[in-house]
């Protein structure tokens, strides 16, 4: 075990090499902001075109699409006086269609709308909707958003450069049976802060930690030197796209060998490098990397592995949180999951190992999002803070919330005091606000 603690060091960040972190992504935030190097910006900063938070007085029914990965749901939400209304389904996007044409995927998205809308007996109505759309977009307008690039498993034809509004739309009208109005497109970042925002009014950061991870912040409008509009507004919703930060070398000095190993063998090699030190999509195949290496040293497991342990991505990021739930001398989960991968051979010991090679990936991707988080707080410099935080890696990991309290507290400058909040339903919920605070500013709906 000693020796696995001392192959593991390379897993742990000093708070000085938290630091420098924070003053490269603080650099990377002011040139993804500014005209002139914003092109060249790796953090890009995307104007969201939000400029308003929701303040209570949203009223009436308003449908969400909330498109971020495998599947995308749909909700009406029904905002009264004191009540909120939420009624939502889930509907899956077969394979062929995730990497088919991106006519053949809105196709498949308007037609669930319509059955959506007759299901909850508003086929009849004309509807305002919200669109979370969960991959990196160059925002034009509160309605208008051009896709960089798809994530996640996904790769449809003839989307990349096309505004995905104008493709939703264009495919609600070649059904030509429902009448809905796009209001606005966000991602899931800001459907987050949106929807901790209508209970919070504090909230001013949208955390994902799930799949991907991203961040954005309320930014003072005379910072956003890409905005041409009502100046009048003292505040913008920025989409840092933060996951893309490293993809330059800035991060360089605190990867390791597991995080080159995964980079070079995912799809998008190169791109998204903190994103993949960070999210769900990846931890599990970090610890898996890191096991192998172990076992082929012979200080686990005997030095006998198995078919799966040797399969990428067999490690999945459930098992990180299943192993650290189990009490201090515990190791019923672990046994579990290595029974599952075929190492039923496994020692006490070697629990002990695995379960320390868990806590040092979750660790160290928990104080890389609160050197992030700490940035943005010491950035906008407010007395207090709320950060509306969603994603499957920060709802079921048993101790992400500890160590990002913990971390964002040593990082912050004095003076400034922070909470997290669990989003419920953020990117759901939040595109309806958004839509509802659109529609509230009689901005009216494209």
């Amino acid at each position: 075990m000693a020796k696995i603690r001392e192959e593991c060091e390379i897993l742990h960040m000093t708070d000085k090499q938290l630091r420098e972190i924070m003053t490269r992504l603080h650099n990377d935030l002011v040139k993804g902001l500014s005209k002139d190097t914003h092109p060249t910006a790796t953090v890009k900063c995307w104007l969201t075109y939000i400029q308003d938070l929701p303040n209570g007085k949203e009223r009436g029914k308003f449908l969400a699409l909330d498109l971020g990965g495998t599947n995308f749901r749909v909700l009406i939400i029904n905002l009264g006086e004191n009540h909120f209304d939420m009624q939502s389904k889930i509907y899956a996007i077969p394979n062929h269609i995730m990497t088919g044409t991106g006519i053949a995927l809105f196709d498949h998205i308007a037609e669930c709308l319509a059955n959506f809308m007759k299901e909850h007996n508003v086929y009849e109505e004309r509807l305002a909707l919200g669109f979370t759309f969960s991959f990196p977009l160059k925002q034009m307008g509160l309605t208008k958003g051009i896709l960089q690039r798809w994530t996640k498993g996904f790769s449809c034809s003839g989307a990349i450069g096309e505004d995905v509004v104008q493709g939703l739309k264009d495919a609600i009208a070649r059904r030509g049976d429902v009448q809905i109005d796009i209001c606005a497109i966000l991602n899931d970042t800001t459907g987050t802060l949106m929807s901790c925002a209508w209970k919070n009014h504090n909230c001013k950061i949208g955390l994902i930690v799930g799949t991907g991870s991203n961040a954005c912040y309320v930014e003072k409008t005379g910072q956003c030197e890409l905005f041409e509009g009502d100046m009048s507004k003292s505040d913008m919703l920025i989409n840092t796209e933060w996951g893309a930060f490293g993809d330059d070398g800035a991060l360089d000095f605190v990867r390791t060998e597991f995080d080159r190993e995964v980079d070079s063998n995912s799809i998008n090699p190169g791109k998204q490098i903190q994103e993949k030190m960070i999210s769900g999509m990846y931890m599990g195949e970090l610890v898996r990397l890191a096991l192998v290496k172990f076992t082929r040293m012979g200080l686990l497991f005997g030095g006998r592995g198995s078919d799966l342990l040797f399969q990428r991505n067999s490690f999945y990021t459930k098992y990180v949180s299943e192993i650290e739930s189990d009490k201090p001398g515990d190791f019923t989960s672990c046994m579990d999951v290595l029974e599952e991968l075929g190492l039923s051979h496994a020692t006490e010991a070697d629990m002990a190992a695995v379960r320390h090679v868990c806590e040092c990936v979750s660790r160290r991707a928990a104080h890389l999002v609160s050197a992030g988080i700490a940035t943005l707080l010491n950035k906008m410099n407010e007395p207090r803070v709320t950060v509306g935080i969603d994603g499957s890696v920060y709802r079921f990991h048993p101790h992400f919330h500890t160590l990002m309290c913990e971390k964002i507290a040593q990082l912050v400058q004095p003076g400034i005091s922070f909470d997290l909040m669990l989003s419920e339903d953020g990117s759901g919920r939040g595109a309806a606000l958004v839509a509802a605070v659109a529609c509230r500013e009689s901005l009216g709906c494209a």
